[in-house]
């Protein structure tokens, strides 16, 4: 009983963990080096459990462009962009931001797909960005000096580029759906698209750009830290995930799964030893709530 609703909060409990075990390498690689070395990590391991599940044989032809698009464009720039906002905002403004890709799908699902919105759906978008909106202007006290609530650069520079990491998940996501669906294997597929992100984050780090280089030393235990966000994150988060929509109710499961920001708080809490604002909190909450409202029907 409650196992698959279990797994969906498993999942968004070692999303929110990943999110602050890669604060601190994003930080010292910078997000480029750090992106590129878990992809190419995180691609290394998908194509290992594929090869031993023979999870190729689901992958048609027809797939592989669709593939290759939603990697480039909900990986590669989506998840380039969710570390350069790990890196301006922190990990827990860039964990609501992110939230944020359920209502853009739900948006882009009724633009491009002609998906029916109604006014229960409509509201829960609207919630969720009340929310996200709420946690960033409120969701600091003066007193809290931890790092991770310090904001580098321009507060709208990080929104901004939050917001395409949300945007670039959901296209991405938008344009792989109709390959989930016909059947195709979800391991298979996310290692082709991974795959297309490690090689693309690859061909950026050998620009002439001081931006795109190390901006620290890769040492093993950091190269370990990141092998293990990729495991929990992309590994074993979307296997829980993927169970916890093969026997629960969508809609449940897509909330549960969209607690992460709630979740990461009283990590934050315990790691910075600094209880979260009262708008961090309230703002989390909206975010849950109007995704429950959104997945409702």
């Amino acid at each position: 009983m409650f196992l698959y609703e279990a797994a969906a909060l498993g999942a968004a409990t070692l999303w929110a963990l990943t999110g602050l075990l890669s604060a601190g390498p994003a930080q010292h690689l910078g997000a480029i080096v750090f992106n590129c070395t878990r992809m190419v990590l995180v691609a290394l391991m998908l194509s290992v459990w594929v090869a031993l599940t023979t999870g190729w044989s689901s992958i048609a032809g027809d797939h592989l462009v669709p593939l290759v698009l939603s990697g480039f464009i909900g990986i590669f720039l989506g998840d380039t962009a969710l570390f350069l906002t790990l890196n301006r905002m922190g990990p827990r403004r860039t964990a609501m931001l992110f939230s944020l890709n359920a209502p853009m799908s739900a948006i882009l699902g009724w633009m491009v797909l002609g998906e029916h919105l109604n006014a229960t759906q409509i509201f829960g978008i609207l919630l969720t960005f009340l929310g996200v909106l709420l946690a960033i202007r409120f969701g600091k006290r003066k007193s809290q000096l931890h790092k991770w609530e310090s904001i580098r650069g321009p507060i709208w520079v990080g929104v901004l580029i939050g917001l395409a990491a949300a945007l670039s998940q959901s296209v991405g996501s938008l344009i792989a759906r109709p390959i989930m669906e016909s059947g195709a294997d979800p391991v298979a597929a996310s290692s082709i698209r991974v795959g297309v992100a490690a090689l693309g984050l690859l061909a950026l780090t050998r620009l002439p750009f001081s931006w795109v280089k190390p901006a620290g030393r890769l040492t093993l235990p950091i190269t370990g830290i990141i092998a293990l966000s990729g495991l929990l994150g992309m590994g074993l988060g979307m296997t829980l995930i993927l169970f916890a929509l093969s026997g629960g109710e969508v809609g449940i499961i897509a909330t549960l799964s969209a607690t992460t920001p709630v979740v990461m708080l009283p990590m934050m809490w315990w790691r910075t030893r600094e209880m979260p604002a009262i708008g961090a909190w309230a703002g989390a909450a909206l975010v849950v709530a109007g995704s429950a409202l959104l997945f409702a029907s």
